[in-house]
């Protein structure tokens, strides 16, 4: 059966780390193709692999070059073996969902909606509107753990990260930043603009599977009210 087959080309990222270059631009088919080898090489690892790390538009592939039998791997040997994992019969099914995402957009956590709406000549309620009418891909989690990244933000509401970071952000903050939108997942410094807060946690440490959010799943973002923003978070921390 014929499914989606990008072309990549090899860098060498480190002595024991390959990079995969998919090419701009990230599409959403491309980005499911790189968690698609992620997954087979964590299925079927060849001999030395340690861990795969997609992004965007990038697959970065570190392993030990001297787990090979007691030799030593080559650069050249390895990129060999991920091209041979790359290429079934069929493509690596990914078991994926949609999370749907309670925020409020209450002036008290959206610190920045009011220059969100200012930056782009609309109000604050149709940013609020224009934020919640898609369901948008998490192309991968990376900057600090279980934040995600996601595309398919409305270029109606684009805006650029701020001049100087803020030195905390809390966790459950729903920001913007160029045309990406993510969730902080920790109290962390940031430079997104904020325009909400869910009061829904996306890390638990404690948890065997500790983020909520997985690279290939869907964010469906829904607005509540303070009031209800109150009540969920008392109910989800107790």
């Amino acid at each position: 059966m014929d499914f989606f087959q990008p072309k990549w080309t090899f860098f060498p990222l480190s002595e024991s780390a390959v990079l995969l270059d998919f090419g701009e631009p990230a599409s959403i088919e491309k980005n499911m193709f790189i968690h698609q080898l992620a997954a087979r090489l964590a299925v079927k690892p060849f001999s030395g692999f340690i861990e795969a790390v997609p992004a965007y538009t990038t697959l970065a592939v570190y392993y030990n070059p001297l787990a090979a039998g007691g030799g030593v791997q080559s650069y050249e040997q390895t990129c060999h073996l991920i091209e041979e994992i790359a290429f079934p019969d069929s493509p690596h099914k990914l078991e994926t969902k949609t999370v749907e995402l309670p925020v409020c957009y209450d002036e008290e956590f959206a610190l920045d909606i009011t220059d969100v709406a200012a930056h782009n000549g609309i109000s604050e309620e149709e940013v609020i509107e224009k934020h919640t009418n898609k369901d948008y891909h998490i192309y991968f989690i990376g900057f600090a753990p279980g934040f995600p990244f996601l595309g398919g933000l409305d270029p109606a509401i684009a805006t650029p990260r701020k001049k100087a970071p803020r030195r905390k952000i809390r966790a459950g903050s729903v920001g913007i930043a160029g045309e990406q939108t993510g969730v902080y997942p920790i109290d962390i410094p940031g430079g997104w603009q904020i325009i909400g807060r869910t009061p829904q946690p996306l890390l638990r440490l404690g948890n065997s599977n500790p983020t909520l959010l997985q690279p290939g799943d869907k964010i469906r973002f829904y607005p509540i009210s303070k009031e209800e923003y109150l009540r969920q978070e008392d109910a989800s921390w107790h």
